[in-house]
Parts: structure tokens; C-alpha cells; sequence
């Protein structure tokens, strides 16, 4: 029988529907994964060894977490790619950031590590724990009140690196105040329209700046660029023109905003945490993707897991 109720839902949501919810719940959602104790005590011992691999947007949340805790002096670690990761050093942890459980290449590397390094401790942080992945980690955290429906990814991802910037002994609640002060900003026009947007970024702002560029080509198909933000006048500042715009994370090196607004272009920066900046990136890149006609919730060319060799899942 055909459900012409659900068909008619469907055909009339708003684009990026999905996506609005989840981005707006997100200091909700990180208030939440920085209460977890339990979880907390799962993750990486002070003074440990550890890798953290994911793919896309959890790869760049690994690099977050990766410069946070090694510049707390929470011990040495280091951020892969799944794919590249090293799978023959002297790790005492490894952490995999997946929502979905299922993406080939964080399986593939946990299962050459559990047939070669039988010695290291592995630990799964996913959205869905009824996946693959868990039964290839010793431990799981487990972030369900996090997972998305939105193909391109939001909460979980920032919600993940909530919890473990917990885990450091961060206090989150001011993050989460200024994230929650940010949902209730006007939008900027001269942002959501602009020709092209370089993403800059310092310490953990890096993996930020990376995921703010990777979040504006999913969800409006838009030519980005990210850099760590000394690397900007090493060449890719000759992009920079009016009418585009470069967006910086963390704290700014001397005289870069002079110099990129002296090519013209629009130079955007607010002196608040990287994260919570990332919330008001969310919200332009929906808008842009709307006022182009387009639905973030099923962009261009991706699933919501990248399986290979075998037909795309859907996990909702």
C-alpha cells in the first residue's frame, strides 16, 4: 500500500530541513556529550601514545582532538586519515571517529590493526552502535542522541569533539554559551553570497577551518579553500579579490586581516572558540545552499556513508 501521507511530507519539507534541526541542537547536544562520565573514562589515559583516524569531517575532529591534547600535555598524538593511517608505530590507543560505523576505510584499517597489533587498545567513537564497527574496537562510545539524518554532518561530528575536549578537562560551558548566542545572529548577505571562501585556522582551529571548507562545498556545491592561517601568504592569498570572502578560526597572526583586506576581499574573524564559530558557518552554508536551490540533506554525489565495493547503506 502506498503511504500518500509520508509522500506528501516528503515532497513538501523544506530543503536542508534535517540539517537546520541538527545544527541548531548542537550546544543542546554538546552540553550532553560533556556530561558523560563514564564515556569520558573509556577515551585515551593521561600520559598515553595515541592515533585518531576518521575520514571527511571526523578526520578533520581528529585533528582537533590530536592538537588539544597534545598541547595540554595529555601525551603524544597523532591524526590520520583511515586510509594513510600508520598502522606499525608504538601506539598504546587508538581512537576511530565514524558516525555512521560503517565507512570501508576506518573498518579496513581496525581490522589490519586487530590481525597485526593484538597489543594496542582500539576505541570507536560512532553515532550508531548498531554497525560494524563494534565488533572490531575494544571499547565504544557510543553517541546515538548525537546521529544525524542529514547527509552532510553537523552535531555528531562537533558533539564527538565535545566529548573529548571533556576528556582534556575542558570546561565546555562557555563554548556552549557562545554557540547558543550565535544561533540567535542575523546572517550577513555579503557571507552567504559570496564568490569563493578561504577558510583559515591556528592550533585546533586547523581541523576547524579544514571542516568549515568541507561543510560549504557539501552543502552548496561552493569553491573553498582551508590553511593553517601562517601558510595563507605562502601563496594562497593570491586568490583573494572582492566579493570573497576569508574566514579565520583561532587566534589571528600578526597583520593577516590588513593584508587580505587590502586585496579587497572580506576578512572574517570573531575572537571566540573555533567550535563555536563552526555553528555560525552551519547556518550560512544552509542559507547559501537554500538561496541556490539546493537540499544539504541529499547533496551532489554523496551518501551518508561512503561503503566501497558494495551499494550505498542508509542508516537512519
Amino acid at each position: 500500500m502506498i503511504d500518500h501521507c509520508a509522500m506528501t511530507f516528503e515532497n513538501t519539507r523544506a530543503p536542508g530541513a534535517d540539517l537546520e534541526v541538527e545544527l541548531t541542537s548542537q550546544p543542546d547536544v554538546w552540553e550532553r556529550a560533556a556530561s558523560l562520565v563514564s564515556e569520558r573514562e573509556l577515551l585515551p589515559a593521561h600520559g598515553s601514545r595515541v592515533a585518531v583516524v576518521g575520514c571527511g569531517t571526523s578526520w578533520f575532529m581528529a585533528q582537533s582532538y590530536a592538537t588539544l591534547r597534545e598541547r595540554s600535555g595529555h601525551g603524544e598524538t597523532d591524526a590520520f586519515a583511515a586510509s594513510e593511517a600508520q598502522i606499525d608505530r608504538d601506539y598504546d590507543a587508538i581512537v576511530a571517529i565514524t558516525r555512521s560505523g560503517t565507512t570501508t576505510e576506518v573498518l579496513e584499517f581496525l581490522d589490519a590493526v586487530r590481525g597485526h597489533r593484538t597489543n594496542v587498545r582500539t576505541i570507536g567513537v560512532i553515532g550508531d552502535p548498531n554497525t560494524p564497527l563494534v565488533d572490531l574496537v575494544d571499547d565504544v562510545v557510543a553517541l546515538p542522541f548525537a546521529d544525524e539524518r542529514s547527509v552532510v554532518q553537523t552535531r555528531f561530528a562537533t558533539s564527538a569533539l565535545a566529548l573529548l575536549r571533556s576528556s582534556l578537562g575542558e570546561d565546555l560551558s562557555p563554548v556552549i554559551a557562545q554557540a547558543r548566542a550565535i544561533l540567535g545572529d542575523d546572517l550577513d548577505d555579503e557571507l552567504i553570497d559570496a564568490e569563493q571562501y578561504t577558510f583559515l585556522g591556528t592550533g585546533f582551529g586547523v581541523g576547524i577551518a579544514q571542516e568549515a571548507a568541507l561543510k560549504m562545498r557539501e552543502s552548496s556545491q561552493s569553491w573553498t579553500e582551508s590553511y593553517p592561517a601562517k601558510e595563507y601568504r605562502h601563496g594562497p592569498i593570491a586568490i583573494a579579490a572582492p566579493g570573497r570572502v576569508t574566514w579565520a578560526f583561532g587566534p589571528l597572526p600578526d597583520g593577516i586581516a590588513a593584508d587580505t583586506e587590502a586585496t579587497g576581499a572580506r576578512f572574517e574573524h570573531r575572537d571566540i572558540d573555533p567550535m563555536a564559530d563552526l555553528v555560525r558557518l552551519h547556518r550560512v552554508a544552509l542559507e547559501r545552499a537554500r538561496r541556490k536551490g539546493l537540499d544539504p540533506d541529499q547533496p551532489r554525489n554523496l551518501t551518508r556513508s561512503v561503503i566501497l565495493g558494495a551499494p550505498p547503506v542508509e542508516h537512519r
